[in-house]
């Protein structure tokens, strides 16, 4: 059985996907906080691009025990797509993608491991991953906020993409978090 590959994106109501540090601050709610845990709990690999990979991997290893997102990341398998970083890569359980992301996520899915595999870390790798038709499923949590600027997941000129909404919760600091399938048609 194919494992499911996932992606989450912290959104405003405008749209913005990017450094939503910025923005969700005030509307992080419990209700939040379980789905996150629960997304954390199934996931067994991450996947990143170059700019998320070099942030994260200059902050995470160091962080403190009391992080939980710092334990979580630290210790799956992570994989990272990049043209321009050399082997060997220094964040334990890391191994850098060479070649086609498409083919390398179909590979992964397919790799008889267990657990869900996460593409996180960025917009960039996020949208990527959609384009290669590889990425199962993807959870919009959008803050109720107008970011005002800042990167969409989706520009101008992508292709027209049917998608069916397999669930949905709105949090009581009004967060939707809204997950949603490509549609099969």
């Amino acid at each position: 059985m194919a494992r499911k590959v996932t992606a989450g994106l912290f959104m405003s109501v405008d749209g913005v996907a990017e450094a939503p540090d910025t923005f969700q601050f005030d509307s992080f709610d419990d209700e939040l906080g379980a789905g996150l845990r629960s997304f954390m709990s199934s996931t067994t690999d991450a996947v990143l691009g170059r700019v998320g990979y070099t942030e994260w991997s200059g902050y995470f290893p160091g962080a403190g025990a009391g992080d939980p997102f710092a334990g979580f990341i630290n210790s799956i398998r992570k994989h990272v797509a990049s043209s321009t970083l050399e082997e060997p890569l220094a964040w334990d359980n890391t191994t850098l993608i060479r070649g086609d992301l498409g083919e390398y996520l179909r590979e992964l899915k397919n790799n008889g491991a267990e657990g869900n595999i996460a593409v996180m870390g960025g917009v960039e790798i996020v949208r990527s991953a959609f384009a290669t038709g590889e990425l199962d499923e993807i959870q919009l949590m959008i803050h109720p906020v107008l970011s005002g600027r800042g990167r969409h997941l989706f520009q101008d000129g992508d292709p027209l993409q049917r998608l069916t909404l397999v669930d949905s919760v709105i949090t009581s600091k009004g967060n939707a978090l809204l997950t949603y399938t490509r549609r099969q048609d």
